[in-house]
């Protein structure tokens, strides 16, 4: 008896188009939810800048979104700038802010009572007065952003460190799909400033008014886990404390010797990582005389992978 056959399908399989099968608003009103982010967010920096600046009146605008992949984001920045990494929102809701120097300098001249136009050659390095306001204005548009996003359960906005490469600070992938806008603030007949955020689309979409975050899968638990509890949680994990990162040339690096010493600049909150995870973070001093870090952190709803 012959038992094999061949089958055929009564009919084409089905094909359905992206308007169907995509997840989320769709396209009209996801551009409608990003153009009010937006509006919200320059208003909020109108705001909250004009302190930062004198106390001048300012006026902020955020440009449309430029969808980009994270390589191309780097690429808009300057080898050396003043790039922070922001945290809005839940632990692993990370931005990138980046102001060239020459920016932060003429920032710093206006907050000072200057003209707070740009110098006529950018510096080589981030000048100490420079960084510090920096950080406050990074401070501001973190505060902007979670401000913007309209939902009250996601925590406060803050800085996690900044450094002069973007790329070290590991904001998203080189291949991972991310938008890029332009800050541009300035006072009514006075000098303009800009700035860049570059944040991953899908950070993005959990920080957009009615978009919310992802959601979870059916019988995941909405309370704290016991790590300690799990089949895993014996297992030890390599966590650093970043205490200072900075940039040498290949030249200098090869004319190093025993005795040679090496100015750094330690933050006042030491960042805590577990590969490129940040984890937490900290206050550096003593304990028992050994250098110790008082945690003043811990990045709730962090999970390790």
């Amino acid at each position: 008896m012959k038992m094999a056959q061949t089958f055929e399908a009564a009919r084409p399989a089905a094909q359905h188009c992206d308007e169907l099968t995509m997840q989320g608003p769709r396209p009209e009103e996801r551009d409608e939810l990003l153009s009010a982010w937006r509006r919200d967010l320059g208003k909020t920096l109108s705001e909250g800048l004009g302190g930062l600046l004198s106390g001048g009146k300012v006026v902020a605008t955020v440009s449309e979104a430029q969808w980009l992949v994270g390589e191309q984001v780097f690429e808009k920045i300057d080898p050396v700038a003043a790039n922070c990494l922001l945290r809005c929102g839940a632990a692993e809701q990370t931005l990138l802010l980046s102001i060239d120097l020459a920016t932060a300098v003429a920032l710093t001249d206006r907050s000072f009572g200057g003209s707070g136009n740009a110098p006529e050659s950018s510096p080589e390095q981030l000048p100490r007065s420079a960084g510090l306001l920096v950080d406050q204005a990074a401070a501001i548009v973190a505060g902007a952003i979670v401000a913007a996003s309209g939902d009250q359960t996601i925590a406060d906005g803050d800085v996690i460190i900044r450094s002069e490469s973007a790329a070290r600070l590991k904001p998203f992938g080189l291949a991972t799909p991310c938008a890029a806008f332009v800050i541009e603030f300035g006072e009514p007949d006075g000098p303009s400033w800009k700035a860049l955020i570059g944040v991953e689309r899908a950070v993005l979409d959990s920080l957009l008014p009615g978009m919310g975050a992802a959601p979870r899968s059916p019988g995941s638990s909405s309370g704290p886990s016991d790590a300690g509890a799990t089949p895993f949680g014996a297992i030890p994990l390599s966590i650093e404390a970043v205490l200072a990162e900075f940039d040498m040339t290949l030249g200098r690096l090869e004319k190093l010797a025993p005795g040679d010493r090496i100015a750094i600049s330690v933050p006042r909150d030491v960042p805590l990582r577990i590969g490129s995870h940040a984890v937490g973070g900290g206050s550096v001093g003593t304990f028992e005389d050994r250098m110790a870090i008082r945690l003043t952190r811990i990045n709730q709803g962090a999970s390790i992978r």
